[in-house]
């Protein structure tokens, strides 16, 4: 079983393989909204900076796991081909 809440406690938060400090320092940064989207989410207190930092970490989870299986591709296609041909280490130990 897969743990993504180990660092937790420490500050770090896990999204998807991709983690980050909580408590690292924010960063201002100039951006370009729709003015009537911008007007509807001020109306519904809708915390942009919460919003924008949870949608990122989505998505630059996303473009990193994108990006790990371009890399290993290789890798994966020869490993599916081993267990192809010659099976898994466990084939003659499953009882299912």
């Amino acid at each position: 079983m897969r743990v993504y809440y180990a660092h937790y406690k420490c500050g770090v938060k896990t999204v998807g393989n991709i983690a980050f400090n909580l408590a690292g320092p924010k960063k201002s940064a100039n951006l370009s909204i729709n003015a009537d989207l911008l007007r509807q989410a001020k109306l519904l207190n809708i915390n942009l900076s919460q919003t924008l930092e949870q949608h990122l970490a989505e998505i630059v989870r996303q473009a990193q796991r994108e990006q790990w299986l371009t890399e290993n591709k290789d890798a994966l296609d020869e490993y599916n081909r081993r267990i192809e041909s010659c099976g898994a280490f466990s084939d003659g130990l499953r009882r299912f």
